[in-house]
Formats: structure tokens, C-alpha cells, sequence
């Protein structure tokens, strides 16, 4: 079945760690469109009221950090709305510490935070550490599970057992049964959100946890701090340089959501991207290599064995495991694998065996199993559509979206195939109350930036507007490259010019560019 025509041969590549992790980020959302209503929320809300003594005089009592030894952890008690700290029961962040390697040299706090919205911070910091030990030597390395998800107080939505039911199928059906069906499904997503999490949902906001990191900060005891954040961590670092700017000594910000505009606006953007990425990176790579996996030799020839394969899925779905493969579950592994260019001999790996499934060895066979049989931790997503539909307005008119939906689907089917799905979430989401953050850099620190242009989630387009919106900052472009998450992937230009900045305080005197570092050479490969 390779579409060379060439005799098939085996192939499997070592699964990284961090594929297993990207899964989590295998289903974000399609896209979005332009928010359609006007922001109902004054910028003069975001003030808070001062810190009651019950959370300003707490004790951070740290134990050792289960999961990792290197770490410290503490519970901290915050108030559910910041803005009326004594309405409703309080909730309690869990955060962690790694302490400065060398306490002589200490400079203060580097405090981190998890992209997603969905992902846990908790246990970063040791990863942290061991990447860069120069930095994690002088800083106390900090982090925590953000409102909502993990080991703090977290939203509930649905089930392991139920939440696969809500990605299954394949969302390139356009037939009126199937798109009510997509909408009933994301309608009883919500309702069952709003069900299970107890009165939690309207504060799960990137406002209320800049106003829990800056309680973290006190309660560590740091005048200031500094901070690293990638993905959609580098809105939670710009809402919280935004509100409290003269906390912050430093910022590294790493592959920029657009977080001077909506959510809906950065999202829009987001199947161009990622279809940019898969065409115009994975595939003419995956191509120079048919010697290895025989599944093109050119792009154009990998691209309809991809598409054949997943017709397939759609009539004969796989069973990998316990899971079910069928088409959104191959666009999802598909998608998440083309974050990293170290995850591309994984996915053509895990392609090739299915090319020759009936004969794939074990080995190829657990392949597949980690790219496409893995369904994301519900979770996360009980976490990942709070934060979304929360912080920003969205367009709540369904026919719009169904319109939007069925272009996208047909000319960036990758992700514009699962647009209508995440789009009627935030659709049926109760509206919120969170205050409009403006994010504009006045009185902050000059802060770092990077960005890959190629960036299949964080596109380089809503970079270049978040640089814009962030004044005073300086942009690190890698070029010719598309990984997300550039600082400590085996860049040495990036790693050089955020270490610098994070040890020294030297920032480039203006933007600058990085080269791309080589691109994999999978095992067999002539030459």
C-alpha cells in the first residue's frame, strides 16, 4: 500500500517522551472567528481589591513533591474571585519550588507557568532545572498547577469513559445529521461542565491566576520575580506583567499566542498554520526520506497516501489498544506530532506500519498506539475550554460557524475540520464576567520574546501583533523552523540569547533573527 509502488519496509522510530506528553495538545481547537460582539468589560475591573490578611499571612508549609524528589511542594489557599474574595468557598493552588543550585550566587525567583490552557505546571520546574542548570544554579525555579486543573482545585466535565465519545468520528462529514450531532455533543459538553464543577466555571479566568501568582510571589517572600513561558503561558506572563509591571524583573515569552487581542482572534488563524506546517514542512520531509518509509517521493505523493489512509479510517475505523482510530483521532496525532520536528521520524514511523498493518511488528504496532491511540486527558479540556471561553468574547452565532466551518474544512482540513466542534463550546459557554486585560508593556521591563515563523499553534502572524501590543520588547525570530517551544529544544542561538538575558540582564539591542538547527535524519537513511 506505499504509494511509491516500492516494496514495503519496516519502520519504527523511537517514540521521544515529549510525543506521549504533545498528545495533550493533539485536539486544540480548530479555529475561531472574529469576536462578533462587542467586549461587554471595562479594563477598569482588572483592579483588584487589596490581599485579605487570611490569604496575605498564610505559610507555604513545603514538603518534598510527590512525583519528583528535586522538587518542593506547598498548598496555597486563594479566594475563588479576586474581585469579591469573600463570596463562595475558597480553592487552593498547588504550587513548587527548586531551589537555587548555588545559594551564594542567588538572584530571586524564576517562576513558570504551563501552557494549554489544560497543562500542569507543577512538576516543571525539575525539567526545568536539569535543561538549564546555569540559570536553575541562581534562581529558586517555581511553578504550580493553575486554577482549575491538576493538583489544585480543578473543573470537572466529563469522564475517560465519556470524553472520547466527544472527539470521535470525523469531522469532515458535513451532512446536516452530522453537524447536529456536533452540536449536540459540544452542548452537553457545557451542560455537563456547568454540572459537575460546582460554581467554579466563570473564575477559571488568566486574570484570577495572574492575581494567584502574585499572592505566590509574596508569600515567597520576593520583591520581584522574573518568568518563562511558552505557549499559552505567554498570555498568563503578559496578563501578569500587564497587572502587576513593576513585579516583574524579567520575562521570557516562548512562541506568543496573539494575547493582545481575543482568544477568538488568535485562534483564527490556527488551521492556515497548521496546514502550512504539515504541507510545507512534514510532508517534503517525509518525502526526501522515501527510502525509509515509502510513503511518497514527493509531497504531493505523501499527502494522497496520507488522505488514503484516512479515508480508509473513515469506513474501516482501527482498534489500537483500547482506543478506536478513525479520522479525527489520525488528525489529531497528526497534528500533534508536527510540533516538534524531533516528533517527524516518530509520525512516519507510525504512517509507514499503518501502510502494512496486517504484518507490522509489535514494536510498530506500540508506534501507532502512542501517535494516534491516546485520547487527551479530559481534563485538560475541562481546564482548556474555562480559560478559552472565558477570558474573551466569542461569536456565538452558530450558523456563522457552520458556514466558516464547512470553507475550512475544505481548504485546511487538518484543523478547519474540528473548527465547528470547538467553536459551538465556547458558543454554548456561559457568557463571562472576566475584566478586558489590555496588554500594552507600560512600565515593564524590556522583555524577550521568540517565535519560530512556521509555528503551527502560536503562528508567527499573531506573534508579530502580541510584539506589537507588548511595547518595549524584542523578538527573537528562528527562521526556517516551526517547532513550538523554541528555548531549551537544542537551539544554540536561542538558548545562548534567553541565558544571557535570564543570567545577565543582556537583551539583543533589537529584534534579531536565529537559523533554524538541523532537521532529523532518521535511522537508515542514505548519506
Amino acid at each position: 500500500m506505499s504509494a511509491s509502488g516500492k516494496p514495503r519496509r519496516r519502520t519504527a522510530s523511537a517514540v521521544s517522551g515529549a510525543i506521549a506528553a504533545a498528545l495533550a495538545v493533539a485536539a486544540l481547537p480548530a479555529v475561531t472567528a472574529q469576536a462578533a460582539e462587542a467586549h461587554p468589560r471595562s479594563a477598569a475591573t482588572a483592579v483588584a481589591p487589596s490581599v485579605p490578611s487570611r490569604y496575605a499571612d498564610q505559610k507555604l508549609d513545603w514538603r518534598p513533591c510527590e512525583g519528583d524528589p528535586s522538587l518542593e511542594c506547598a498548598t496555597m489557599t486563594v479566594p475563588r474571585d479576586w474581585h469579591h474574595p469573600d463570596a463562595g468557598p475558597d480553592i487552593t493552588i498547588a504550587v513548587s519550588r527548586h531551589k537555587a543550585g548555588d545559594p551564594a550566587k542567588r538572584r530571586g525567583v524564576l517562576m513558570m507557568a504551563a501552557g494549554g490552557p489544560g497543562g500542569k505546571g507543577l512538576l516543571r520546574p525539575g525539567g526545568f532545572a536539569k535543561a538549564s542548570p546555569s540559570v536553575a544554579a541562581v534562581y529558586d525555579v517555581v511553578s504550580f498547577d493553575q486554577r482549575g486543573v491538576g493538583r489544585s482545585t480543578h473543573a470537572v466535565c466529563q469522564t475517560a469513559d465519556e470524553f472520547p465519545s466527544f472527539m470521535a468520528g470525523d469531522s469532515r462529514d458535513r451532512s446536516p445529521a452530522a453537524i447536529q450531532g456536533t452540536l449536540d455533543r459540544s452542548r452537553k459538553f457545557v451542560n455537563d461542565c456547568q454540572e459537575r464543577s460546582g460554581g467554579l466555571l466563570p473564575y477559571l479566568t488568566t486574570e484570577q491566576t495572574a492575581r494567584d501568582m502574585d499572592l505566590f510571589r509574596a508569600l515567597l517572600g520576593a520583591p520581584k520575580i522574573s518568568y518563562y513561558g511558552a505557549s499559552y503561558a505567554t498570555t498568563v506572563g503578559a496578563y501578569y506583567a500587564t497587572l502587576f509591571p513593576r513585579r516583574v524583573e524579567r520575562a521570557v515569552l516562548d512562541s506568543n499566542i496573539d494575547f493582545g487581542s481575543t482568544m477568538e482572534r488568535w485562534m483564527t488563524g490556527q488551521p492556515k498554520s497548521f496546514q502550512r506546517r504539515f504541507d510545507e514542512d512534514f510532508l517534503p520531509w517525509l518525502a526526501k526520506y522515501d527510502s525509509v518509509y515509502h510513503y511518497g517521493r514527493t509531497a504531493a505523493e505523501a499527502k494522497a497516501n496520507w488522505e488514503r489512509q484516512r479515508a480508509a479510517l473513515h469506513d474501516h475505523p482501527l482498534t489500537v489498544g483500547s482506543a478506536v482510530l478513525d479520522p479525527n483521532m489520525f488528525d489529531a496525532g497528526t497534528s500533534s506530532a508536527i510540533y516538534k520536528t524531533s516528533y517527524f521520524p516518530a509520525l512516519a514511523g507510525a504512517l509507514a506500519a499503518l501502510d502494512h498493518w496486517d504484518d507490522a511488528t509489535p514494536q510498530e504496532k506500540g508506534l501507532v498506539g502512542q501517535l494516534f491511540g491516546q485520547h487527551p486527558d479530559p481534563g485538560f479540556f475541562a481546564e482548556y475550554f474555562s480559560v478559552t471561553c472565558n477570558d474573551t468574547p466569542w461569536n456565538r452565532d452558530l450558523d456563522q460557524w457552520i458556514a466558516r466551518s464547512a470553507k475550512d474544512t475544505v481548504n485546511l482540513p487538518l484543523l478547519g475540520a474540528r473548527e465547528l466542534t470547538y467553536a459551538s463550546v465556547c458558543a454554548f459557554w456561559p457568557r463571562s464576567g472576566a475584566p478586558e486585560v489590555k496588554v500594552t508593556g507600560a512600565g515593564l521591563p524590556a522583555t524577550l520574546m521568540v517565535n519560530s515563523t512556521h509555528d503551527p499553534a502560536t503562528y508567527y502572524e499573531g506573534a508579530l501583533r502580541a510584539h506589537r501590543a507588548l511595547r518595549g520588547s524584542r523578538l527573537v525570530t528562528v527562521t526556517g523552523d516551526g517547532d513550538h517551544g523554541q528555548y531549551q529544544s537544542g537551539n544554540a542561538c536561542v538558548d545562548g540569547t534567553v541565558d544571557a538575558y535570564l543570567l545577565d540582564g543582556k537583551l539583543p539591542a533589537r529584534d534579531t533573527t536565529c537559523a533554524a538547527k538541523p532537521l532529523p535524519v532518521p535511522a537508515g537513511a542514505a548519506g
